[in-house]
Order: C-alpha cells, then sequence, then structure tokens
C-alpha cells in the first residue's frame, strides 16, 4: 500500500514537471516589454531608466 502512495506521487510530480516546461500564454510579450540593455522591465511608454532602451 505505501509503494502504491508513493508512485502515485511520484506519478503526479512528473505530471506537474511536465506542465512547469510548457510556455505560458502572454510570455512573448512579456519579454518583448524588457529593456534590451539592462534587463528592466518597462512599464508604459517612456523610454527605460537607464536611458538607453527606446520602445
Amino acid at each position: 500500500m505505501l509503494l502504491k502512495i508513493v508512485s502515485l506521487f511520484l506519478v503526479g510530480m512528473v505530471v506537474l514537471g511536465m506542465f512547469g516546461k510548457l510556455r505560458f500564454p502572454g510570455q512573448k510579450k512579456l519579454t518583448s516589454m524588457k529593456c534590451p540593455r539592462c534587463g528592466r522591465y518597462r512599464i508604459g511608454s517612456g523610454p527605460c531608466p537607464c536611458g538607453e532602451g527606446r520602445r
């Protein structure tokens, strides 16, 4: 009985690991909102505080 519980737990962890590797919707949009120079997220339409990342 204990072996069955442990094996079900491990199978569940494998399934969660597979779902974790999938890309979430909107991932491309989030990466495009980063400043290419410093890597900070830009909020709004203004330039990045580092002065280089223009939209």
